[in-house]
């Protein structure tokens, strides 16, 4: 039986006056691909913002998974932190570092994973410089993984947009997730970037025993890749499932289609 990675249970947000997330319990168990979808203001990203420690959670507990299986509360600890605890994101918005190349993009992934200080940043030791040397070998394997290997040495804003868009997920697995959350990977993607999404988002979970929730417009990507399903409207969740279950729910059609 898998365990669970992540528990959102009977959370809320609310900003002043409104409530942005009403109420939500969902889970992400180890090995799935899960799709979070709604309309445009449903509460998606929101969601994701409160998971990966960017706001606190109004009402309700957030968990993890911990290194031994203990389950760790996440509300309000802050979002370096809660990468440690293998949780890392993408978002919406591309948000590569555009003048410096697709390595070290990725390296700076490998950051929180380093352990010189400040003396061995200084004096640059023999560890630190074998530190760095891993860093490069590692940093370009998670590059070759995601076919990204060819541009390991050009900027980042001269690559493809669908290759910028891979390289925000390398850069997030340089993190080493258990549980990886895309925000949106496919926008703005013609057809052929979108498939090679979809042969990359499986591939990260077959290949790499990575756990993915993404949130995501394109429905033929979302029923193509998910397992699961969760639906917000307004907040709320309306429905979770199967694809086949979900998209003949008639409050998922009404959301999405009107009356």
């Amino acid at each position: 039986m898998s365990r669970t990675i992540l528990d959102i249970n009977d959370f809320s947000m609310v900003f002043g006056g409104l409530r942005a997330v009403d109420h939500v319990n969902m889970h992400i168990d180890e090995g799935e691909i899960v799709a979070l979808i709604g309309p445009n203001g449903a509460g998606k990203t929101t969601l994701f913002n409160c998971v990966t420690g960017v706001y606190i959670p109004s009402e309700g507990n957030i968990t993890v998974a911990g290194p031994n299986s203990e389950i760790i509360r996440t509300n309000g600890k802050k979002p370096n932190k809660i990468t440690e605890l293998g949780l890392a994101r993408t978002f919406q918005n591309i948000r590569l570092f555009s003048s410096m190349t697709a390595l070290e993009n990725v390296m700076i992934g490998r950051h929180p994973k380093l352990k010189a200080g400040i003396f061995g940043a200084i004096f640059r030791d023999k560890n630190t410089r074998d530190e760095e040397e891993r860093v490069i070998v590692d940093s370009l394997e998670i590059l070759k993984k995601l076919d990204l290997a060819k541009y390991a040495n050009e900027p980042a804003s001269s690559l493809p947009y669908g290759a910028q868009r891979r390289l925000e997920i390398a850069r997030a697995m340089a993190t080493e997730p258990k549980l990886l959350l895309l925000d949106e990977p496919a926008a703005g993607m013609n057809p052929q970037e979108t498939k090679e999404l979809d042969e990359t988002i499986k591939r990260i979970r077959d290949r790499e025993g990575i756990t993915i929730l993404l949130i995501e417009h394109d429905m033929s990507l979302v029923m193509s890749l998910s397992e699961r399903i969760y639906v917000l409207d307004y907040g709320k969740l309306i429905a979770e499932g199967s694809p086949d279950v979900v998209k003949a729910d008639p409050a998922v059609i009404k959301a999405y289609l009107g009356d």
